[in-house]
């Protein structure tokens, strides 16, 4: 058998390594809110703006703002019904007070824009205003990172406003600041 390849060997042998094999678990990029607010301050067009505004303040994800139509935004009772999400799940969620404030937005829904397109026009705005190479998935982990630290929800609240059924899915959001950290070993003193 000189030269020959045993197949069921090579699977097995491929099987087993692939169980030993962890994968690497990155700690998602985040903007905060203040560059996030400097990324809008810069965006020329109307539906690019409010398609970040619902990434970051609703975590949305691409195909839900995308998909987003105006019935599905109850403003009388503050909510927005996400309808086929990620998993063919729907969800409702609150609306921000900070999407709230966006007068007409509705009538810029159904955005006019695909989403390889939004995806493109978020990556090329972050570029030229931050500086950064971010991705429109950013806005998403941004917003609940924004949630958990900034506004104070727990993480099943955030697991909720995601969607998610697992809650060790929503565990990668609790980035701790480290200046937060100092803030509580040190309890605000100047060392």
């Amino acid at each position: 058998m000189t030269g020959e390849i045993d197949i069921d060997l090579l699977g097995k042998i491929m099987k087993e390594g692939a169980k030993r094999v962890k994968s690497v678990k990155r700690v998602p990029e985040i903007i905060k809110e203040d560059e996030f607010k400097a990324l809008i301050a810069g965006v020329k067009k109307p539906h690019h703006r409010l398609a970040y505004i619902l990434g970051f303040y609703q975590c949305m994800r691409v195909s839900e703002v995308v998909n987003l139509l105006p019935g599905n935004v109850h403003l009388d009772r503050n909510i927005i019904e996400i309808r086929l999400g990620k998993g063919g799940k729907d969800r409702n969620i609150p609306i921000s007070p900070e999407l709230k404030a966006c007068r007409g937005f509705l009538k810029l829904l159904p955005l006019k824009c695909g989403i390889r397109a939004l995806e493109i026009a978020f990556k090329k705005d972050c570029l030229r205003i931050l500086n950064k190479n971010l991705h429109f998935h950013t806005l998403r982990h941004s917003g609940a990172t924004h949630y958990l630290n900034v506004k104070k929800w727990n993480l099943r609240q955030v697991q909720i406003f995601l969607g998610h059924s697992r809650l060790d899915t929503t565990e990668i959001y609790t980035h701790v600041n480290p200046e937060d950290l100092m803030n509580a070993m040190w309890g605000g003193e100047k060392q």
